[in-house]
């Protein structure tokens, strides 16, 4: 069995779900050099959402890359994915060899500092189809990352530390939710990127 593949990570749901945690695949120079190189050339922009009805421009930054020009919708806003660059490449092909997944886009976010943060979700747009698989690499800042069960409120936390892999995969999107919580004591960028696989 390959020593980096999922199931030689432990599950850290405790049911309804699948979450495998790598620790850091990029040691530190590695990580941050992608760092820099993502914060120059990514094609960032404000993240949009309506919520609500209300039309909320978020401090965060996303940019979206793909295989081709995918339409991908969430929170009631729709982005068009770019072509990949030579580094987001080099990425996804490291991603795919420790995950034995293949990828055709990845959702970047950029958080500038801990005062920036994502709230309660799931990915479980129809685009991604069920049972997904979404891995996601952290560069910069380590940051909290935490769990929600949908039933039962059950939670649990991880420190996502920088150039780390988390696997999402099986029936997590369906009975969990996830956040990025605010951290004042958080003062440093931190780049996340979730390779994807969009059903087309």
């Amino acid at each position: 069995m390959d020593l980096f593949s999922a199931t030689a990570q432990p599950n850290i749901l405790p049911y309804d779900g699948d979450v495998r945690y790598y620790g850091k695949i990029l040691g530190t120079e590695k990580a941050q050099y992608y760092l820099e190189k993502l914060l120059q050339q990514v094609e960032w922009k404000n993240d949009e959402a309506v919520i609500f009805g209300k039309h909320i421009v978020t401090k965060r930054k996303a940019a979206w890359y793909g295989d081709s020009a995918y339409a991908y919708t969430y929170s009631n806003t729709t982005k068009h994915a770019l072509p990949w660059t030579k580094d987001l490449l080099a990425l996804k092909s490291l991603i795919e060899e420790q995950v034995g997944s293949k990828f055709n886009s990845c959702l970047l976010n950029l958080y500038h500092s801990g005062e920036e943060g994502m709230a309660w979700h799931s990915d479980d747009e129809k685009a991604l189809g069920k049972h997904t698989t979404i891995a996601s690499l952290s560069l910069g800042a380590d940051r909290k990352f935490s769990f929600k069960h949908k039933s039962s409120s059950q939670t649990l936390s991880l420190i996502l530390e920088r150039g780390s892999l988390l696997v999402m995969q099986g029936t997590t999107q369906s009975h969990w939710l996830h956040s990025l919580p605010k951290s004042r004591k958080v003062k440093a960028p931190r780049i996340n990127l979730t390779f994807r696989t969009i059903i087309e």
